[in-house]
């Protein structure tokens, strides 16, 4: 069936465009389209974006942190990880993949069309990547998923940590994952991203590492990382996720390594909410915000985006998959909220995502791709950021994945206003 979508409003286009959609992707696109046969939608003047996409979630961690879970009292990364730890043993196939369905249908209903999951492999029966490999095949039509081999408990810190991450490669996970700031030692730390590199190369995978998840401003792992994707000339298929600790280096440094980042083309993950509330726990005053700097960043060109990371587990108590109030928190912690950056905010929580992910032939409002957007209830990119508002329709391959009707308010009383 041919759908035309009437009246929507592009962020960079003037006047409102038509998309017309017809065997799931964009026919043509501008302005007063017609169709014959064509099923006509009218989108009233609303905002259409690409997809949300969540580029680093723990799938295999949510809701385990609810009731009497996995609960982290000091609220530090290092707990987080030993209250999993303590936890995971216990987990079967089918109960992570019905926490982790549950996750999914939250973001879902929040516009995100595409996730990058770490999931654990620091467990010799690997039985929470057994659940995502099935879950990712199950849910295909509906949310891309990719899955990141990631040792949570370390590659040589756990036994036989980088053969499971091996293992994991070869059973179907698209990336190698590590934590080598968790590692015993910085040379077992330095181990770990030669041996992610290594992999990744083998296999022909992407790389999204755990990189400097710490105030240590002595933390030099992506100093590495970096030097080592130039040096195979892997840089746009390598993420490093986090990278705290580049929040607190001195200028002279960072300067420095940001004209390395943007020689190999390296992407970054900030997950604001997360680490504003793990970071600087230690710290009394003043405080740091715990975010690397991605302010700096995005101005300088090189790739960052913003992420949910946790719904419930030992790193953090809430978490819902809604990207628009991650994107909230990030603008805030980071001070980029000129006009300019505003209008450019979205770019955080969906292209550069992608980009990320290595998406970008399948993704975006162009003609020919994959007909994937989110309607959102607002008239421009500044009052949806503004009024942080929500998705009223979202649309993949063509296909209505949900319709949500306008916010109405049935009883007001103006007092004269």
């Amino acid at each position: 069936m041919k759908k035309l979508y009437k009246n929507a409003r592009l962020a960079d286009a003037k006047e409102l465009q038509d998309f017309l959609v017809e065997n799931g992707r964009f026919a043509a696109i501008g302005a007063n389209l017609s169709a014959d046969d064509a099923q006509v939608v009218d989108l009233g003047g609303r905002l259409v974006i690409a997809p949300y996409v969540d580029p680093h979630l723990h799938l295999d961690y949510v809701y385990t942190a609810l009731g009497e879970g996995a609960r982290n009292d000091s609220g530090t990364l290092f707990e987080g990880i030993k209250r999993w730890s303590e936890t995971k043993a216990g987990a079967t196939v089918e109960e992570i993949k019905a926490r982790a369905k549950r996750a999914v249908r939250e973001e879902l209903l929040h516009g995100v069309q595409y996730i990058r999951t770490h999931v654990d492999v620091t467990d010799p029966k690997l039985t929470a990547l057994k659940a995502l490999l099935e879950l990712r095949e199950e849910l295909k039509d509906v949310v891309t998923i990719q899955i990141v081999a990631f040792p949570q408990e370390g590659m040589y810190a756990y036994p036989g940590g980088a053969k499971l991450v091996e293992e994991a490669l070869r059973m179907g996970a698209d990336c190698v994952g590590g934590i080598p700031h968790f590692e015993l030692a910085r040379e077992f730390g330095e181990m770990s991203v030669r041996k992610a590199v290594e992999l990744a190369v083998q296999y022909d995978k992407l790389i999204d590492l755990h990189c400097d998840e710490t105030d240590d401003d002595q933390s030099r792992f992506l100093e590495l990382l970096t030097a080592l994707v130039i040096m195979e000339d892997i840089g746009e298929r390598t993420t490093a996720s986090h990278t705290c600790s580049f929040g607190s280096v001195n200028n002279a440094y960072a300067f420095r390594m940001m004209a390395n980042f943007k020689r190999a083309g390296i992407n970054f993950i900030s997950c604001p909410t997360e680490n504003i509330y793990l970071q600087g726990r230690q710290d009394s005053y003043p405080k740091r915000r715990g975010l690397t700097r991605v302010k700096e960043f995005f101005e300088a060109g090189i790739n960052v985006c913003f992420a949910q990371d946790s719904i419930s587990d030992p790193w953090y108590p809430l978490g819902n998959g809604n990207m628009m109030n991650i994107l909230d928190h990030g603008i805030h912690i980071c001070q980029m909220m000129s006009f300019e950056e505003i209008d450019r905010a979205f770019e955080l929580v969906t292209v550069n995502g992608a980009r990320t992910m290595h998406l970008m032939d399948e993704y975006g409002i162009f003609a020919g791709r994959p007909a994937s957007f989110l309607v959102l209830e607002a008239e421009s990119v500044f009052e949806a950021i503004r009024n942080r508002v929500g998705v009223l329709r979202s649309v993949r391959k063509g296909e209505e994945l949900f319709v949500r009707e306008p916010v109405k308010i049935s009883v007001y009383r103006s007092a004269g206003l």
